[in-house]
Formats: C-alpha cells, structure tokens, sequence
C-alpha cells in the first residue's frame, strides 16, 4: 500500500473522531491516520452535544478534520444512558448550531434506523422518518450533502433521499427551491439487498464500507453491484473495526481498500484514487481542507 498513500491517499469518509472513545489521545489518533496516507477525515456527529467538539478539532486540525452536524437515529449513550429512538426533542437543541453552516461539509449523521429493539413501534418508526426529513431539508436549504445512516431500512431510506421535498417554511436560505429529492448523499455502511442499493446508484448515491464488511460475507455481492464509480471508503472508527474488543481507528481504512480492490477485481492503488475522486465529487468542502489533493490525483 506504500506507492497508495504517496499518491492519492485515502479520505475516510464517515467516522466519529469526536467520540469520548478519542479523547485522551486524538492526536496520537490523527498521527497514525496520517501516517499510514489518509488525508481528510469526515467525522459526523450523533448528538447535539457532539457539536462544539467537532467544531473544536476542526479549529486545532482545520487542513484535516473535516465537520459535519447531524442527529442520530438512535439517541443516548449506551451503558450511561437509554438508548432509545430519536425524536423531533432530540433535534431541537441542534438547531442553533447549524449557524456554522460555512464549516461543516455535510449534514450526518442522519437517517433511519428501525432494528426491532430501538424501534418496535410504527409510531417510533413514523417519528425517525420525520426528524430525518426535517435534517434533509436543512441539507437541501444550506446546499449540504448528507451522510446517512440506514440501519434495516435500505429501502425506506433511499425511498425518503429520492422523495424529499423542499419546505417553504425552513429557517435557512435556500439553494434548491424546486428540486425534488436529495441530489447528493453518502449511505455508510450499507446493508441493505443490491437491488435497492442499485436505485441509489441511478439515484446518483455513493456507498461507503467499514474494514468489518472485510469480514462479512454476505456483503461480498453487495460490493461487487454497486460500481466503483459509487464507492467511497470509510472506517466508522471507533466502532466497526475489524475486532468488536478493540477500538477501530482512522489509519484502518486501508483495511476497507484492501478488501475492496479484492472484492472488485482491482489494486488498491486504483481503489484509493477512484474513491478519493468520489469523496472530493461528493464533499465539495473537502477541497477547502486538503489543498494538496487534486495535485496528487
């Protein structure tokens, strides 16, 4: 992977480096990120109270910390707190802090996610779906793609990126008045049937893989369907690492390369440059970040 990092070099594309996972040694953290070729990383938040500290490794890594604000489907910190399905409550206090709508890339973590212990009832199910369409229609009226999350709700969540409708009564400016559906977006971790993951594709969607799909074989024809074209790398750290006992990290997503290019028949090297395209094609703000990028690619 030597001849990858010196010259495209990775960007990770959904990860939580404000996570209380990473707070005693971020920046050993973002050193070994460095080191092993990745250049960006696109760190999504899941609570309102996330918001300050991403905005706050951003000001200390300003060409590497790339910030996005977003509610999580599932709401509160598990062992300390309840975990339990988000609601319209748990957005409120977020939105103040879409004033730093000139810093953040995208709008994430947000989305869907209706496994049957966070979310048993349809009137759960119904209260996701409306905190997450009011989140795109922040995205769409700041002009944001978004970084999604689709957890057993492939289908409904692509279904909800494509149909989303521009409010007239949003507090922000609008870039999109007229256009139907959400133009661009990033489905982590997808899990979801190729054939639903295919509307996303047409839909013009990019899908990301953590290094723990390399251990799953059911995502093997998923990954194989879905065109490199649509693929972006991403390593979720601290979670989904290749080990559930040890924390996952940044410098891991030459992990999700590797088992890529295998997958799809190619080398790492051309796995590392076509993503890195995509992640620059789909987070345009990213260019502002990490200068050195296009010289390289």
């Amino acid at each position: 992977m030597q001849n990858v990092t010196m010259a495209a070099g990775f960007i990770d594309c959904h990860c939580h480096i404000s996570a209380e996972e990473f707070a005693e040694d971020v920046g050993d953290v973002i050193k070994r990120a460095k080191e092993a070729g990745v250049k960006a990383l696109v760190s999504v938040t899941e609570h309102a109270d996330e918001f300050e500290k991403v905005i706050q490794l951003h000001t200390r890594y300003p060409d590497f910390v790339v910030p996005c604000f977003g509610i999580h489907p599932v709401q509160g910190c598990a062992p300390q707190l309840q975990q339990h399905s988000v609601t319209m409550q748990d957005l409120e206090p977020a939105l103040p802090f879409f004033k730093y709508k000139d810093e953040i890339a995208a709008v994430g973590e947000i989305g869907l996610d209706f496994t049957p212990w966070y979310a048993p009832h349809s009137e759960q199910r119904d209260e996701q779906q409306r905190v997450f369409r009011s989140q795109l229609d922040i995205a769409k009226q700041l002009g944001l793609p978004v970084n999604v999350h689709s957890r057993s709700a492939g289908r409904q969540t692509i279904t909800a990126l494509k149909e989303q409708e521009h409010s007239l009564h949003c507090r922000f400016a609008s870039s999109s008045e007229g256009i139907r559906g959400i133009q661009h977006a990033l489905l982590h971790n997808f899990a979801g049937k190729p054939s639903v993951a295919m509307e996303g594709v047409q839909a013009g969607y990019f899908f990301s893989f953590p290094p723990a799909v390399s251990k799953n074989e059911q995502r093997v024809k998923l990954v194989k369907q879905i065109p490199l074209e649509h693929i972006c790398l991403e390593t979720d750290s601290p979670a989904l690492g290749l080990d559930k006992e040890v924390r996952n990290e940044p410098k891991n997503i030459t992990i999700s390369c590797e088992y890529i290019a295998k997958v799809k028949g190619v080398t790492p090297e051309r796995v590392a440059e076509i993503t890195t395209q995509n992640a620059l094609k789909l987070f345009p703000r990213i260019h502002r970040t990490v200068k050195c990028l296009q010289e390289a690619l």
